[in-house]
């Protein structure tokens, strides 16, 4: 479909022997979910009586990793990179344009009819809009328990009784099962969204930003109900969201994505300790630090120019027509020429970027982390921004 190279990686992150990630028979841990060069390509057409396919948006384009039991993966980037794209696809809600999906050994993107129904009682989603994923003609005793009755679980009363139970998991009164959506607070709505995920007792739970649309205080009661439900149950996340702090606090591996791509995937504490792209960079220097004398030593990196349009990527590093690396070093054109392939640098930590040498030890990086810079460094970071804030940039946190 495309001339340019496509992203590929050797086999994702996994657990040490003895890790958590091991299965509940105690068989050798491997990674639950699986997918490998997933590409997701909505068509762009033209003419009305006579249609043609003019060209496509790359919402995803050749995203690989791996999630071992028990372990939560977070997906971050800015808003429009193809991260709530990528779990819909995982979960066969859009069909792949290419690439695999590979779920406890089973190949999913080849599934059809009942054998992908079957499979889609192991994976449920939290969507992003707490309000708008509720049918509001239905009570909350229809809703959490529509899933129960699609998969055929129990008798009428074994599955109001099941209701009941997941609304006292979530924290809401069993005696709300007659009540409607509109009559719940938003975090109550999310709280309902989390008791049907949890009705068919999945494996792998895709978290689509499920606390954005929440207050501060909200946010944390939702973030600590997840873990306690995973440590209950033993689940598996893939954790989508903008906000670095929320997800610094939820997983165990995060995935920065960028325009349709992984750029870097490491364990999450030493993304925030050594992120090694100049993407992961920029937008660690928006998350605050809780600590006023080193935050008074970090400056804002403003990344110049707007987000390319996924119909149209550019050539090479997708990042490079926004990167303040490639602008220190010069402009060098293999930023323009290749694209960077996503490959481990340091131990599991996976980096797609040509320089990424020069980002470990820079000035910038030594800022974000909020480490002091070695004698001599530079005191502020050179970027390729104007004065103020450019559109496009690195999102603010939420919380």
């Amino acid at each position: 479909m495309s001339g340019e190279p496509v992203v590929t990686t050797a086999a994702g992150p996994g657990p040490a022997a003895g890790d958590a990630g091991a299965t509940a028979t105690g068989a050798a841990a491997g990674p639950l979910l699986s997918v490998r060069d997933l590409k997701m390509w909505f068509p762009i057409t033209s003419g009305i009586i006579l249609e043609r396919h003019v060209g496509d948006v790359r919402a995803v384009d050749g995203v690989s990793f791996d999630i071992v039991r028990g372990e939560t993966l977070g997906l971050v980037g800015e808003s429009g990179c193809g991260k709530s794209t990528t779990g819909r696809a995982i979960l066969r809600l859009y069909r792949p344009t290419g690439g695999s999906v590979v779920f406890d050994g089973v190949e999913l993107t080849t599934l059809e009819g009942d054998r992908l129904r079957r499979m889609r009682r192991r994976m449920q989603m939290i969507f992003q809009d707490p309000y708008a994923s509720l049918n509001p003609r239905m009570t909350v005793g229809g809703i959490v328990g529509e899933p129960l009755s699609i998969h055929g679980i129990g008798t009428r009363r074994e599955q109001q009784e099941r209701v009941a139970e997941l609304l006292d998991v979530v924290g809401l009164n069993p005696n709300f099962l007659n009540r409607y959506p509109h009559e719940f607070s938003g975090g109550q709505r999310q709280r309902i969204g989390v008791a049907r995920a949890l009705a068919v007792n999945p494996d792998l739970i895709v978290a689509d930003e499920p606390v954005s649309a929440l207050d501060v205080s909200i946010q944390a009661q939702i973030i600590n109900l997840l873990e306690k439900l995973q440590d209950e149950f033993h689940l598996t996340y893939m954790f989508i969201a903008h906000d670095l702090s929320v997800v610094r606090h939820v997983s165990d591996w995060i995935a920065v994505m960028y325009l349709g791509g992984i750029v870097e995937l490491v364990r999450s504490r030493e993304l925030y300790e050594r992120p090694l792209h100049p993407y992961s960079v920029a937008l660690l220097s928006a998350v605050p630090i809780p600590d006023p004398v080193v935050e008074g030593r970090r400056r804002r990196i403003i990344l110049s120019g707007d987000v390319p349009s996924p119909a149209n990527p550019p050539a090479g590093c997708r990042f490079h027509t926004r990167c303040w690396l490639r602008e220190r070093l010069g402009k060098p054109e293999r930023c323009v020429a290749e694209r960077p392939v996503l490959q481990a640098l340091d131990g599991d930590h996976q980096v797609a970027c040509h320089f990424a040498g020069d980002v470990d030890g820079s000035a910038e990086q030594v800022q974000v982390t909020g480490r002091r810079p070695a004698t001599g460094a530079a005191t502020g970071p050179a970027t390729a921004a104007a004065p103020g804030p450019a559109t496009g940039s690195a999102p603010a946190p939420t919380a």
